[in-house]
C-alpha cells in the first residue's frame, strides 16, 4: 500500500487532484473519466465525484490493483 502525506497546514486533498498526483490519470480532464467507469473506490465504496475531499486514514483503490493511504 502506497501513503501520500498531506501538505503540512492541509488537512484533506481532492479526489481528482490525488489522482492527477499518483500519475493514475494523465490530465485533469480525463478524471471525470475515470471516476465515471467506476475504476475508483475510497475506503471500499465507489466513487465518482472528483471533488470528494479525502482526509488522514481515507484509502483509496485505483482498478482494484493499487491502494493509496492518505496520511
Amino acid at each position: 500500500m502506497r501513503t501520500i502525506d498531506l501538505r503540512p497546514g492541509e488537512d484533506s486533498i481532492r479526489l481528482g487532484q490525488l489522482l492527477k498526483l499518483v500519475d493514475a490519470v494523465p490530465t485533469g480532464a480525463q478524471v471525470k473519466d475515470v471516476l465515471l467507469s467506476g475504476a475508483v473506490t475510497v475506503n471500499g465504496e465507489p466513487e465518482e465525484r472528483r471533488g470528494r475531499q479525502l482526509r488522514s486514514g481515507d484509502v483509496v483503490a485505483i482498478d482494484g490493483t493499487e491502494d493509496i493511504r492518505i496520511g
